[in-house]
């Protein structure tokens, strides 16, 4: 079945096969979180993204292989309601930036901008995306074997940026991040995983940019 990124609260998990990752994306939650475990095909290890909400449906997921670390993308509570029992259950990792560190439930090691988050023998970039919070991180899998995978939280959805309540300095800031951070560094074909809702790819974003910064959301 070919990957369409198409999850509902409730419903199945969609499955992504890449040569040396397997990307699994299942919505949880009444706010239509996405949470996405990542096994390395070589190893078994396990990362999870954003350990949201309905924390038995995740550990159902993570199964018995275990799970590395869970990588919180932002500070904000519904990524991660289901974070205290994921790591007590699994006795996994938590990782979040420095600067939405103290937004977190339990203590967390700090990510910076350029660090790398190991899933097996395959790796995640962490990059810093300062607006949606102060310490909004994306994740970047450079698939040796095809395109780009873009794990964005709530700073990139198709059709705009994340939400800054209007405040200009953030929303500058969040537009400036995104363009020369994300879309002026990697290519079209880069397929990103939103925090809520549908995937997308850069290329089908891209033209959209100027309006976006025009119309100041």
């Amino acid at each position: 079945m070919t990957y369409t990124g198409d999850v509902t609260p409730g419903g199945a998990p969609a499955v992504r096969d890449l040569d040396r990752l397997t990307i699994t994306k299942v919505s949880v939650g009444p706010m239509d979180n996405n949470a996405y475990l990542l096994r390395c095909r070589a190893t078994g290890e396990q990362v999870l993204v954003d350990a949201a909400n309905e924390a038995p449906r995740l550990l159902d997921l993570v199964g018995d292989a275990g799970l590395a670390a869970v990588v919180t993308t932002h500070r904000h509570m519904d990524h991660w309601v289901a974070l205290e029992e994921v790591v007590a259950t699994t006795g996994a990792r938590s990782l979040v930036h420095t600067a939405d560190a103290e937004g977190l439930p339990i203590p967390s090691e700090p990510l910076a901008d350029g660090d790398t988050v190991p899933v097996g023998d395959c790796a995640l970039e962490v990059i810093h995306i300062v607006g949606h919070t102060p310490g909004s991180i994306a994740l970047l899998y450079r698939d040796p074997a095809g395109t780009p995978h873009l794990f964005t939280g709530d700073s990139l959805f198709p059709g705009g940026v994340g939400n800054t309540d209007k405040d200009p300095e953030r929303f500058g800031s969040l537009i400036d991040d995104v363009e020369h951070k994300l879309f002026d560094r990697l290519p079209d074909e880069t397929w990103f995983y939103p925090g809520h809702g549908k995937d997308s790819t850069l290329g089908a974003e891209r033209p959209a940019l100027a309006a976006w910064r025009a119309r100041g959301w």
